[in-house]
């Protein structure tokens, strides 16, 4: 049985050539697999030592199960038919509209989403109603002087006047929706409706929210209140409120609250915001071109009006040189058609009787339509509060939201169980009518927590980690490498590279590692700073190539910015894809054995070596993995910023090499259509019958590094997919695996294990009866889990600062055959073996590495969106109707080491 078991899976080697293709107009028997469905929990794990959590989910009780949701579609235009596009203004129309007829609505509360649908428990008297409803705004007759203005009389000109719209609100039913299908989906029945049960719960808890006057971001809603605000710098405030939303769980229906926060744009007067997110010293610093296209949209409030306006640009001029037509009263005080030109500034210092002063030489805000300006003096507008800031932050504002906002366990249990009794929400009326009641308590909840794993470290010494920690303090790393032929560059004025040089030496030689003396020194001139970064890398790898005799081993590089450095990109692409040499950027403020043993050992990886393996790595006795040629995989997609379609999002997977170890990855990244999330280039068969997908490059990189085996299980770790993309991961992107597998000649399909990992949701666990973070290793698969679903809770790290996040593990697809305990041993331990560090992961290290991966790759399209022309990039592939730029594809010589370490 042994040797045909070996047989099966040494066999042929994998076809390294093209191998038959299959005409287009014959179809393969079975071609058309059958579709696969989520796993349903086989059992739970009984490992560990108990230990007794609390967790942020509020016990949900229904005393009306059979009450019913009706939908009605709403559709809201103006008199003449027109649809109405605000979205911002549909909640204003429903409520004037429930205040003026409620009585044709037999007693019914609604819940309306704030765009086309509303919801009743219980039926409307009528199954359709057209209604007329008149919203009356208050305007300034005469707040800021447009294109035909006239400033009017001065004792009218503070006057205000009600401007009234008419809109026609038509309801039509649309669906019945029964409460039921929640019962029906708590005993773990496949219930059609229940997703929709539970997102009307959440529409009457966003209502609640909108009703208060707060942000809605999704799940989670946001007040005005100042005490609620954290300054991160830039201009943005980040703004703390609460996520609320109702779980169907393996221990009943539950209301998940938590503390949330999102960024706004920090409230107060436009200049403040400028100077801040310009970091200008004084408004004469500021560039008017970056702000204007800041400002676009934002929405202000006048100091002398108290009217709210949207920004629709910047006047051309400055307030007094800026000129405008003013209607001219006759001796009547009647118009009578004539006009004079006159400078804004005028007609508010004369007119208004305004004083202005910094603003006189600015430009102004125009507040009115494309050919009808409507001109502010800046110093008279203010930035409305809660308006979102959807950028991404920078590293600066980053770190400083995060400390700013971190709260230990106690005082988050605090935040969140006082928001829960202060919003009452037991007593809305359409939660009341279906005997909807929350407790008040968080849940309680039994975890286990998992025995940390041994480590194996240099000089075959064991290492045991504590509290999910270890260090190499007078050990060596496992398998270090010698460092012969090297160089370090100084993009830095402030580091002393002999000093960094001679001290890295000795801190390799403590942790076995061996480095000669750098071949050579190289430090950038200051004409040369002055230049643009692609131009400061060529010269730098000029240099390079002239002072040495051939190709370095490795190249450190030393840049003046811990962060964001425009030099990174360039750089990391020269050598990784251009020289095909193995670089480490750091950027040093101290340098002490701590942050150099932390540099060895992403140099020690990339460069081939391994820093420390599982104990049970190294013997070979790894569960359902140690007897069996097994992959693991992990697959991440990294997005552009919100609101830049332009640039292409970066799909990264890595794959396990050299079986039966689980520590060494390669990576492979493209490019894919902008905010698409399955990864599209898995297969990709070109016109010549060839294979350019990720999963062939993977494959043979497993078979050449596991000694001719070929894969008969791969495991695989999704990140980053939502709970509705759960079947697009199993039919779509596992079926691209399967084909790219099948591409080369292989007939016996490997095993696969699907699992997807979440870190981005609201569920905490907390120690009860205990101030501190749970313990690393901590697992919860019962009560607070999925119904039906295989998920667990598993909080792997240490929680030094702030509350911990668990992650959350859903396994899809399990044909390998794990126990629970196996497979949360495994997953814990995979948050061990992650080269970069000397702590246990938050998520298991695959998913980490495709995360790198795709982020230092993505850096080679950031810099080229900056620096280049569109002539000057890379040839250009399509995906869907839009051109991708291709990654460039990195050097023979780096492309299977861990160069993303």
């Amino acid at each position: 049985m042994e040797k045909a078991a070996e047989e099966d899976t040494i066999g042929s080697p994998l076809s390294l050539q093209s191998p038959v293709v299959i005409p287009s107009t014959v179809k393969p028997e079975g071609a058309d697999p059958p579709k696969r469905s989520i796993i349903s929990r086989p059992g739970v794990g009984s490992a560990g030592r108990r230990i007794n959590l609390l967790v942020n989910h509020f016990k949900v009780s229904i005393r009306n199960p059979n009450e019913i949701f009706y939908q009605y579609s709403v559709s809201i235009s103006y008199e003449d038919k027109k649809t109405v596009e605000n979205k911002g203004i549909g909640r204003k129309i429903i409520d004037k509209l429930y205040q003026t007829y409620s009585s044709e609505f037999a007693g019914r509360n609604f819940a309306y989403d704030g765009e086309k649908s509303l919801y009743t428990v219980g039926p409307l008297p009528q199954n359709k109603f057209e209604f007329t409803v008149v919203l009356e705004e208050s305007f300034a007759r005469r707040g800021s002087p447009s294109q035909n203005g006239s400033p009017g009389e001065p004792v009218k000109r503070s006057r205000r006047s009600l401007q009234s719209k008419t809109f026609i609100v038509e309801i039509s039913y649309a669906a019945k929706i029964p409460l039921k299908s929640v019962s029906h989906a708590l005993q773990g029945d496949e219930v059609e409706n229940v997703q929709d049960s539970l997102r009307v719960l959440d529409i009457i808890l966003r209502q609640q929210a909108a009703n208060r006057g707060c942000l809605l971001v999704r799940q989670s809603f946001f007040h005005d209140d100042s005490r609620n605000f954290t300054d991160v710098g830039g201009g943005v405030t980040g703004c703390r409120g609460f996520h609320s939303s109702f779980r169907p769980t393996h221990g009943g229906l539950s209301l998940n609250m938590d503390v949330s926060t999102t960024m706004i744009l920090t409230p107060g007067p436009v200049i403040d915001f400028l100077k801040a997110n310009q970091n200008a010293r004084d408004p004469g610093s500021i560039d008017w071109v970056k702000a204007k296209k800041m400002l676009k949209k934002m929405r202000v409030k006048t100091r002398h009006s108290n009217m709210e306006f949207k920004i629709s640009g910047l006047s051309e001029k400055p307030c007094n040189q800026q000129l405008f037509p003013l209607k001219v009263k006759n001796g009547d005080g009647a118009y009578d058609g004539e006009t004079i030109e006159i400078t804004v500034f005028e007609y508010f210092t004369k007119h208004r009787n305004i004083e202005l002063t910094y603003s006189a030489f600015m430009p102004c805000l125009d507040v009115g339509k494309p050919k009808r300006p409507n001109y502010l003096p800046l110093e008279l507008c203010s930035l409305v509060s809660l308006q979102r800031y959807t950028k991404a932050l920078s590293s600066v504002q980053r770190a400083s939201l995060v400390e700013k906002s971190r709260q230990k366990p106690p005082e988050r249990i605090r935040i969140v169980t006082d928001a829960l009794r202060s919003y009452r929400y037991d007593e809305d009326p359409l939660l009341v009518a279906c005997g909807i009641s929350i407790d008040k308590q968080l849940t309680q909840v039994d975890g286990r927590v998992l025995e940390a794993p041994k480590l194996k470290v240099g000089r075959s010494e064991d290492c045991v980690p504590r509290n999910g920690r270890w260090n190499f303090n007078n050990k060596h790393l496992l398998s270090p490498t010698r460092i012969e032929r090297w160089a370090l560059v100084n993009f830095s004025a402030r580091c002393d590279s002999s000093y960094l040089s001679r001290e890295l030496i000795n801190c390799g030689r403590n942790k076995g590692i061996h480095i000669e003396r750098p071949f050579t020194l190289i430090e950038e001139d200051a004409q040369s700073r002055r230049a643009g970064p692609v131009a400061r890398v060529e010269k730098m790898s000029e240099q390079i190539m002239a002072r040495l005799p051939g190709p370095p081993q490795f190249l450190l590089c030393v840049l003046a910015e811990k962060k964001n450095s425009d030099i990174y990109g360039p750089w990391k692409k020269k050598c990784l894809t251009e020289l095909g040499i193995a670089t480490q950027c750091m950027s040093p403020s101290k340098i002490n054995d701590q942050y150099l043993t932390n540099v060895l050992l992403k140099i020690n990886s990339k460069l081939g070596g391994t820093n420390s393996l599982l104990a049970i790595e190294l013997s070979s006795s790894i569960p359902l993995i140690k007897d069996t040629p097994t992959m693991i995989l992990g697959m991440d997609v990294s997005h552009g910023s919100p609101g830049r379609s332009d640039i292409p999002s970066i799909a990264a997977v890595v794959g396990s090499r050299s079986w039966p170890l689980i520590s060494r990855y390669r990576a492979a990244v493209r490019t894919q259509s902008s905010k698409v999330e399955m990864i599209e280039s898995l297969y990709k068969p070109l016109a010549n019958g060839e294979d350019d997908g990720i999963m062939r490059e993977l494959l043979m990189d497993f078979y050449e590094t596991s000694n001719g085996r070929k894969p008969s299980q791969i495991i695989v770790f999704r990140d980053g997919v939502s709970e509705s993309q759960f079947n697009q991961v199993l039919n779509i992107e596992l079926d691209q695996m399967i084909k790219a597998y099948q591409h080369l000649g292989e007939a016996n399909i490997p095993k696969f294990t699907v699992i997807v990992a979440h870190k981005n949701h609201h569920t905490k666990l907390f120690q009860a009866g205990a101030p501190e973070n749970v313990p690393p290793g901590t697992v919860v698969d019962t009560k607070i889990v999925h119904p039906k679903n295989y998920d667990f809770y598993m909080c792997a790290q240490a929680g030094m600062i702030g509350t911990s996040r668990p992650a959350h593990y859903h396994v899809l697809y399990d044909e390998i055959g794990f126990s629970p305990d196996n497979l949360q041993n495994l997953i814990h331990s995979l948050s061990y073996v992650y080269q970069r560090s000397t702590t246990a992961i938050s998520i298991v290290a695959p998913i980490c590495y495709a995360h790198l991966a795709a982020s230092q790759m993505g850096q080679f399209i950031k810099f080229e969106d900056m620096s280049e022309t569109n002539s000057e990039r890379r040839s250009l592939t399509t995906g869907g109707n839009v051109a991708v730029p291709e990654l460039p594809r990195l050097h023979d010589d780096v492309v299977g080491s861990m160069f993303f370490c």
